[in-house]
């Protein structure tokens, strides 16, 4: 069985050809199974616009050949920004995302002859929220699992009217990613932002908590408004988490009785929402990064076999693989079992595009070189969590220098 052999890490396709054939969701077709996740870079301008750093990285992941480029991270609104760089679309710098969509797609087309579809992540990050560079947390309830010896002021619950504000703040962000061109959105629901943690806002009162119904609200919400204000051809998609893998009643797809998944609630989900194509996703970076940032072959076991159970219970729809940059050189012939064995549909990989922006390419002809993959050391996050742009530290010279220089200011 492939789940058993795959942390013998022998278990891999004799050939990784299946990656190269085109997966079809709606009316749309993507010319390749390759996914780039989201890898928030911290680099737009305070308004929120794609900033040079941020157009250097999107016109690298253009020639990667990729058959989905999925945006990071940008906010609904100011408030729902993680970091003061943080992407933000506006009416007032749409033109600027219009801008850097054009050099995406015609870059893609003229280096590869792969035009990639691309998915704009649409967020509020809640109780991850620092708009001004300082912790301004907005959440569903309190987690004393997360928060521990730190309690959050009750003040930082959210109103019903304010989660109502939000849903109109999707609706303007999901008019603009179609109007700026993006082929779909991601209603992202997962790593403890806001949608994701009011999943698990049992003890929440009102509208948007204590039950089923209450608690997914706001996410089924956020998708029927991006149905509704979008175009057949538009992709509506979600980043979401199956599993937080912390303890009930303070994370999602929990059993009650330990720290073990139980996927009822998040397929009961994903049949109500009904989205052609799910990036699956679970954990928290900000608790528990190994869960979703794998740093042994157990980690990417999971990540396989939850999926796979994801897959299993909905096999018409098109469902991304997380986790797989781990595996590193060998990642692509995973990758390709993983399909080939009913798994998922596509494979996405996050930390490997910041390293080897073309290993997509590589990957879909002949296979990746062990010395440009990335090595999985986390050096990346920790830029990011000392409040700096974010790169690949050890294969970006530019981030090489950086890091050396924050490392010495940031304790």
């Amino acid at each position: 069985m492939f789940e058993k052999k795959l942390a013998d890490t022998i278990c891999v396709s004799k050939s990784g050809d299946i990656l190269n054939s085109p997966v079809k969701v709606g009316n749309v077709t993507i010319n390749n199974r390759i996914v780039i996740q989201p890898m928030e870079g911290c680099d737009g301008t305070k308004s929120g616009a794609p900033d040079e750093l941020t157009n250097r990285r999107y016109n690298r992941f253009a020639e990667s050949g990729a058959g989905i480029i999925w945006f990071e991270a940008v906010a609904v609104e100011e408030r729902g920004r993680s970091n003061p760089r943080q992407l933000w679309l506006t009416e007032e710098n749409k033109d600027h995302y219009k801008r850097l969509i054009f050099d995406i797609k015609s870059r893609a087309l003229s280096t590869t002859g792969v035009l990639p579809v691309l998915i704009m992540q649409a967020t509020h990050s809640g109780r991850y929220s620092k708009p001004k560079g300082v912790p301004e947390p907005i959440i569903a309830c309190n987690n004393p699992i997360i928060e521990m010896d730190k309690p959050l002021s009750p003040d930082r619950i959210i109103t019903d009217d304010g989660i109502k504000r939000i849903e109109e703040s999707y609706a303007e962000a999901v008019k603009l990613a179609e109007e700026v061109g993006f082929d779909g959105i991601d209603i992202k629901c997962c790593h403890g932002y806001l949608n994701n943690e009011l999943l698990s806002a049992y003890t929440r009162k009102g509208e948007y908590g204590g039950s089923y119904e209450n608690r997914t609200r706001f996410f089924r919400n956020c998708v029927n408004i991006a149905k509704s204000y979008t175009n057949s051809d538009f992709i509506i998609t979600s980043r979401l988490n199956i599993y937080d893998h912390i303890p009930y009643p303070y994370g999602w797809g929990m059993n009650k009785e330990d720290v073990n998944p139980d996927l009822s609630e998040p397929l009961r989900l994903i049949e109500d929402i009904n989205l052609d194509l799910l990036n699956i996703t679970m954990g928290n970076p900000y608790y528990n990064p190994q869960v979703n940032r794998p740093v042994d072959m157990s980690a990417v076991k999971r990540m396989f076999e939850l999926t796979k159970r994801v897959q299993d219970a909905f096999p018409e729809k098109k469902i991304i693989l997380s986790a797989v940059t781990y595996l590193r050189e060998n990642a692509g012939y995973y990758a390709a079992k993983a399909i080939e064995e009913g798994y998922c549909t596509m494979a996405g990989f996050g930390r490997m595009s910041i390293a080897y922006p073309k290993f997509a390419q590589d990957m879909l002809n002949g296979g990746l070189d062990s010395r440009k993959v990335c090595i999985t050391c986390g050096k990346c996050t920790e830029l990011m969590r000392c409040g700096s742009v974010t790169g690949c530290v050890i294969r970006d010279k530019y981030y090489t220098d950086l890091y050396k220089e924050v490392m010495t200011r940031c304790v």
